[in-house]
């Protein structure tokens, strides 16, 4: 593991960087370094910055700047490690008690080490949080890319600040992403070049959930049918429709695998047919999906699932399951409408549709099986990275154009 350690002179720092920053003009090319400023955590759970950004890293040097971590060490420091796709995952390190200026500060003074000694001259900055504005907003990029992920303001515990700054960033950002139809719809007014990216698939990794599969030891022996859901378990999930639904059927088994984060683990369903299996590896994944008899998805409906775009909808459905789900805009608009997924709100309507895709067979399941696979081939990571690239290409040459002009 590399690191920039020790304090870094900001001033001295940022002026090398800026200066260098601004030696080349044109459109983007294949030295375009990418720099990544997020609230996730590469190492977390594996989701769409991965898919995106694991791609990128084939033909260009990627740097993924997490959010800071406090410690009681008193030097500023960044760890900085590449993972095996080859991305360079960078961690600040700041002592505690330090006000929110100072932190701005300080990662400021760390970003300009990391750009110094990784010699990155020639880039664009990609953000996943707007948070990260105040000590970015004077580096001088090729281009400037939003990905709006989440409507990050409705999340809970969300800075005060966030709606301010993702105004700004909306507003100096060349290109936006969306991660769904409903944010798209939200922010293409805010910005003149926005760009609706729902969530992709990796259909090659979840069709393994068609095959036979050895069912994984610690799901092994709950009996059938199961119904799963994999993802991070936080507010967005309604545990009352679950703890309700398990009521209903005493003899079906709820399989729930993730991490709890935001929300308090005892206030989750405790039921003899109510399992919770813990975060799981991403290779792993298949393996617990192809061994459900359904697949779920039981969002709560409250503002901060108002714009999601699950991920898992594809990954489910590339598995050969069927799925029921709350009514999600992002899934009822297409998979809903289109017969793919059973949508339900009540735990009585829940517990009804996963009913009728448990007596779906034959005939009426190869139909929906190719109706699937019809709409799976449109898309894949791969596909929507291409495509995000050219925009962010597409954007470089659009600022450097506006640039030349403006001398």
């Amino acid at each position: 593991m590399g690191t920039v350690g020790g304090y870094v002179n900001a001033k001295d720092v940022s002026a090398s960087v800026l200066a260098n920053s601004q030696t080349s003009e044109t459109g983007a090319g294949p030295a375009l370094d990418l720099v990544v400023f997020s609230h996730l955590r590469w190492d977390f759970v594996l989701q769409r910055p991965q898919h995106l950004l694991s791609r990128c890293a084939q033909g260009h040097r990627v740097f993924f700047v997490e959010e800071p971590v406090m410690s009681d060490d008193t030097e500023l420091r960044l760890d900085v490690s590449t993972r095996d796709s080859g991305v360079t995952v960078v961690i600040p390190r700041l002592p505690e008690g330090l006000v929110p200026e100072e932190v701005d500060r300080a990662q400021r003074a760390l970003v300009d080490g990391l750009f110094a000694e990784q010699g990155i001259s020639d880039y664009a900055i990609w953000y996943y949080t707007p948070m990260a504005l105040p000590f970015t907003e004077h580096l001088r990029p090729r281009a400037i890319i939003f990905d709006v992920m989440d409507e990050l303001s409705a999340f809970k515990n969300a800075p005060p600040e966030l709606l301010e700054r993702e105004a700004r960033l909306l507003a100096a950002a060349d290109v936006v992403f969306t991660g769904g139809q409903s944010l798209y719809e939200a922010k293409r007014d805010r910005n003149a070049n926005v760009h609706a990216f729902p969530s992709s698939i990796d259909a090659k990794h979840f069709g393994k959930g068609r095959e036979e599969i050895d069912d994984p030891a610690d799901q092994a022996e709950i009996p059938h049918p199961r119904l799963g859901f994999f993802g991070v378990i936080d507010e967005r999930l309604d545990v009352e429709l679950v703890g309700a639904a398990a009521d209903l059927r005493p003899d079906w088994h709820f399989v729930i695998i993730g991490p709890v984060v935001k929300i308090d683990p005892a206030t989750l369903p405790q039921r003899p047919n109510v399992h919770y299996l813990g975060g799981k590896d991403y290779k792993d994944l298949p393996a617990y999906l192809g061994n459900w008899d359904v697949a779920i998805m039981p969002f709560a409906l409250n503002d901060s699932t108002r714009y999601i775009s699950p991920t898992k909808t594809p990954e489910y459905l590339a598995a050969g399951k069927p799925v029921v789900s709350t009514s999600i805009r992002d899934v009822v608009r297409p998979y809903g409408e289109q017969g793919l997924v059973e949508i339900a709100d009540t735990p009585e309507a829940f517990v009804a549709a996963a009913e009728k895709v448990l007596a779906r067979e034959g005939e009426a399941h190869t139909a929906w099986l190719n109706d699937v696979d019809a709409l799976l081939a449109k898309t894949s990571w791969d596909m929507t990275w291409e495509r995000m690239w050219r925009l962010i290409e597409d954007a470089a040459r659009t600022r450097a154009t506006a640039t030349a002009h403006s001398r």
